[in-house]
């Protein structure tokens, strides 16, 4: 019987070992293929810093995938309807605001049932993206969701991964990091996508399971019928060949296989644990589940609050990515984002109630964010604009004109709920005419993240020494929490 010289595997045991890698990655490793290549060297080290006492133990990140407008959602401006012949530069918002539950905050329509609920948490206006040159949405995502502007030379964790690495999971049978709503095979910037929803240097055990559709995330963590059994445990042995093997393997080094290994062991824990029960949304009250039921990132929310409360330390909730989707408005912008608010009005306003009548609210961070705000003359922001990406004209004669079509980095809403952050407050302030600019308290990307860093005590200077060299978890370790923010 021929054995390859490199594996020592028969044809038959190798073809077997590449199904259930495939299958692997699916749990705890579904990103390890991308990542281990580019992890060499010796167990990076974390150095950590001084830090407040955490005010929050888990953090769900509701991700406006696209580019949420704030002069359309969060901080609505001067009012203009429709109507042709109007100049494009006369409009503000295509929406007229709405009360909230705190006198002092405006929402605009459509998002009635989040307004309700601002009396428990935070408004941040003033979020700035960075000056990247031409603007792509997928690298202005990995710079929100690694701190390190892309290309770079390593593979820089999620930030997900990074409170996953530092903190470790709350509960031992379930994954600290899931990431839920977005489909990683959607062409044009799929690539882009796949590089930061990892762990990078960090090792695949940190990295996030990626649960495209909530409602098939039972199938997931569904064990095999032979769980345990002869066949299974030959397997997995098997599997083990391979790693210690193959030369990718080789080349990535012991301490990536050896990570690769513990995201194998984790995902086994899980399939034989109670906790595989948080993913099941079958198991939710009919009532409950139909609350929720808006959209796939309606049943995300949900399922990230049964995770959650079963022990999850980061869980990422996305309206999903898909270039010209969603909130990617080029045209049409007011009808689109009047559909986004009916898909995130209701569940993110219930995930909130839920969370405080289960006492959950308290230590549980909750942050809605996008990657940068929308306007309809300026791309990028006054001063620093770049090439126009869209074709609305001077003048509107068709309702495609209407809505905020360009990418407008220099202001953008942000809100934050729970893990101390204040009740009914509001953070930063926008000029009320165009251009709709960061006037008070500018909050770029650095410091947002220390202000999330912050809750779960971790200090903007804590840094990874990776190949000698310190990564630090905000930019150059000089990132500065919003003080005022907390409680």
């Amino acid at each position: 019987m021929h054995r390859d010289s490199e594996t020592n595997l028969t044809a038959e045991e190798f073809a077997i070992a590449a199904k259930i890698s495939r299958r692997g990655f699916m749990g705890r490793g579904a990103t390890a293929a991308a990542t281990l290549a580019a992890l060499i060297g010796s167990e990076p080290e974390l150095v950590r810093a001084d830090a407040p006492l955490p005010t929050a133990d888990s953090v769900i990140l509701l991700w406006m995938a696209g580019g949420m407008a704030s002069t359309e959602t969060f901080d609505p401006k001067r009012y203009t309807p429709f109507a042709p012949g109007v100049r494009t530069s006369e409009v503000l918002s295509t929406f007229p605001a709405i009360d909230t539950a705190v006198d002092h905050i405006k929402f605009s329509q459509g998002l009635e049932s989040i307004a309700k609920v601002i009396d428990r948490g935070a408004l941040i206006r003033t979020f700035q993206a960075a000056d990247l040159g031409f603007i792509l949405h997928s690298r202005h995502q990995f710079h929100w969701h690694t701190g390190y502007i892309p290309p770079q030379p390593m593979a820089v964790p999620h930030i997900g991964a990074v409170i996953s690495k530092t903190l470790g999971p709350r509960v031992d049978t379930m994954p600290p990091f899931i990431s839920i709503g977005q489909n990683l095979e959607i062409g044009g910037e799929s690539a882009a996508l796949k590089s930061f929803h990892t762990a990078g240097f960090l090792g695949s055990e940190y990295g996030p399971v990626l649960l495209a559709d909530p409602q098939d995330a039972a199938s997931a963590v569904r064990p095999p019928s032979d769980l345990g059994g002869a066949r299974f445990v030959s397997r997995r042995k098997l599997y083990e060949k391979v790693l210690a093997n193959q030369p990718v393997y080789q080349f990535a080094g012991d301490r990536q296989r050896r990570s690769l290994l513990r995201s194998l062991d984790a995902a086994d824990r899980l399939l034989t644990s109670p906790s595989a029960k948080a993913f099941d949304l079958s198991l939710e009250a009919r009532d409950k589940f139909d609350a929720y039921n808006t959209s796939r990132f309606g049943q995300g929310c949900l399922l990230a609050r049964r995770l959650v409360e079963s022990g999850a330390r980061y869980v990422e909730v996305t309206s999903e990515y898909i270039p010209f989707r969603w909130w990617d408005s080029h045209q049409d912008g007011h009808s689109r984002a009047e559909t986004m608010k009916k898909v995130i009005d209701g569940p993110v306003a219930q995930l909130i109630l839920d969370l405080e009548e289960r006492g959950l609210l308290k230590r549980t961070l909750v942050v809605l964010a996008s990657e940068f705000s929308r306007d309809a003359v300026t791309e990028g922001k006054v001063g620093k604009e770049v090439k126009d990406q869209s074709n609305t004209p001077d003048v509107m004669t068709l309702p495609a004109h209407y809505g905020m079509h360009r990418h407008f980095t220099a202001a953008g809403s942000v809100l934050m709920f729970g893990g101390g952050i204040k009740r009914g407050f509001v953070y930063g302030k926008t000029a009320d005419e165009r251009p709709c600019t960061t006037i008070e308290n500018p909050l770029p990307v650095e410091d947002l993240h220390a202000t999330i860093y912050r809750a779960l005590g971790i200090a903007p200077d804590q840094y990874f020494l990776n190949e000698k060299r310190p990564v630090y978890v905000t930019k150059d370790g000089k990132g500065r929490p919003a003080a005022e923010l907390y409680a």
